[in-house]
């Protein structure tokens, strides 16, 4: 099952998220009344990940992260109001985490290079936490962490010169794709670790298509990339394959749009 972000009160969850991004107001700061507290928000979000990360999303539940910090549900209540924020914290501390250079940070160069560290960064960003795949993001959370990687994109397409609205639309078209590729390839490994069997086995096992069920006439281009080697050697070679042909031209297109502009 597919779970979203966003779906908390943008004012209650704003705040959640900008936390550790600017003073709070007195009004904001709530009175101290008994024991200091044993817990805080970044220890509670920590915790929702790594339980995501080593068991799944659905152990990252109210009840699962109350028990792995050892308090009661209701304790937890009072540092993150509903799931639905805890999602939105987890995603977006999630994309903090990425290794992008801010403003005036060194960085590569080329400008291909800087989207390849996004590139990078993002595909290892769902490696470490698969359950990224499963969450969409149609309504982000917009948090620091988002506004980090969009400003990084942003900034890597700027030195195009391309107009504010091609430059707008050319960090989407990356961020489109290499989000999309890389949250298949964390679901491909996600499929395979669960079920112990890799994708090439599950393929092999279905051999059976090729022999009895395929009609080379219904299907002729197939058969002629397949007389012609043309699928290579194995699953996960396409697909890394297929990733990179895919960025290299998509950052053509964006580049030939310069000389448009001269």
């Amino acid at each position: 099952m597919v779970e979203r972000s966003g779906g908390g009160p943008a004012g209650r969850t704003l705040a959640l998220l900008w936390r550790n991004h600017r003073e709070r107001t007195a009004e904001e700061v709530p009175p101290r009344l008994g024991r200091k507290p044993t817990l805080d928000l970044d220890a509670v979000v920590t915790a929702a990940i790594a339980l995501a990360d080593a068991q799944g999303l659905a152990a990252a539940s109210m009840n699962g992260v109350a028990k792995e910090l050892g308090v009661g549900t209701m304790t937890l209540y009072t540092y993150v109001p509903s799931k639905d924020e805890l999602l939105d914290l987890m995603v977006d501390q999630v994309l903090g985490g990425r290794e992008l250079p801010g403003p005036g940070e060194p960085r590569p160069a080329d400008w291909r290079d800087q989207i390849e560290l996004y590139s990078e960064q993002t595909r290892a960003m769902f490696h470490r936490h698969p359950w990224l795949a499963r969450i969409s993001t149609i309504r982000p959370p917009v948090g620091p962490g988002m506004l980090a990687g969009r400003e990084y994109l942003l900034s890597a397409c700027a030195v195009l010169g391309l107009p504010a609205r091609q430059t707008n639309t050319a960090a989407l078209a990356i961020t489109t794709y290499v989000d999309s590729a890389a949250g298949l390839e964390a679901e491909s490994e996600q499929v395979e670790r669960t079920t112990g069997q890799s994708n090439d086995a599950w393929w092999h096992e279905r051999n059976d298509l090729w022999e009895t069920y395929f009609d080379v006439e219904r299907h002729p281009t197939m058969t002629a990339i397949w007389n012609a080697n043309g699928y290579g050697d194995g699953t996960r070679e396409a697909a890394d394959e297929s990733y990179r042909f895919g960025l290299d031209r998509l950052l053509d297109g964006i580049e030939a749009l310069t000389a448009n502009e001269r």
